[in-house]
């Protein structure tokens, strides 16, 4: 997988991020094993629970396509704020069961880059195994 490729796609998501209310954009993007890249920006709405996120957006949409846990290898999530920005809780949640939990998930400024994983981003994770 080729890290700067998936945060720069990232980073071009990230230019059609719908903020009108927030102005803080967000880009993602999830690299797949047959070489695809799914990208996905933050969408705002007047009803703030409608508001969907870019790494939300970009799985669902892998997942759209037919893609499953197993074809995701790697995702980047990018925002021009410091500190770095982190997934929220409902996203962490989501991520935690549609990808694997030990996938690198980068983390860019336009300072740093940081490579976590869902595991390690929300520790104690809650998934269909534990129900």
């Amino acid at each position: 997988m080729d890290q700067n490729k998936l945060i720069d796609l990232a980073w071009k998501a990230r230019e059609n991020a719908y903020v009108p209310y927030s102005h803080f954009k967000v880009g993602a993007c999830i690299a797949l094993k047959d070489g695809t890249f799914v990208q996905g920006c933050n969408i705002e709405n007047a009803a703030y629970g409608s508001t969907m996120c870019a790494e939300r957006n970009a799985v669902f949409g892998a997942y759209c396509k037919g893609y499953r846990k197993e074809d995701i290898i790697g995702l980047a999530i990018v925002a021009d704020c410091s500190p770095i920005a982190s997934p929220c809780g409902a996203c962490r949640q989501v991520l935690s069961e549609l990808v694997d939990l030990e996938m690198p998930i980068f983390l860019a400024n336009k300072e740093k880059v940081e490579k976590h994983t869902i595991g390690e981003l929300l520790p104690m994770v809650f998934i269909g195994e534990s129900l």
